[in-house]
Parts: C-alpha cells; structure tokens; sequence
C-alpha cells in the first residue's frame, strides 16, 4: 500500500509492506526539487521504528516522521 503526501513543497511516499494480518511496517521516502546530499532521506526508503501498526497507525505514524525530517533539513539562511 502506498501513499503520498505534499509537505511544505516536499512529497512523502509512504509504502506499507504487511507483517501479519492486518499489521504493516511503515516506510518513508522524501522527495522533491532540491535535494539536500547530507540528508539521507532523499530518494532512499527508510523504515520507521516502532513497527509493526496498524494500517491507519502506520501511516500517521510514517507520515508524521517524514514531516519531523521535513524541518530538520537546514533551510537557506537569511
């Protein structure tokens, strides 16, 4: 199961792959026009710990840890 998400100009794609019924492991990829070398989630699946959640758990959960990625990249200074 997939999804995407638009946050502040980035996507989040977040895959759901199951573990049992009904429970899954979140996963998350950032991507957008400016990709930040130093920042590991660009274009590279990254499991979310904690796993694993329900359908809906999983992707609150993935999609609230690729926001928090989301703000932790340095933005331009000024």
């Amino acid at each position: 199961m997939q999804r995407t998400v638009s946050y502040r100009g980035l996507d989040i794609y977040i895959e759901l792959r199951p573990t049992s019924k009904d429970m899954f492991e979140p996963w998350l990829r950032i991507d957008g026009p400016n990709q930040d070398a130093r920042t590991a989630a660009f274009g590279t699946l990254i499991k979310v710990r904690g796993g694993p959640y329900s359908r809906r758990w999983a992707y609150l959960v993935a999609e609230i840890a690729g926001q928090t990625s989301i703000d932790l990249i340095p933005g331009p200074e000024g």
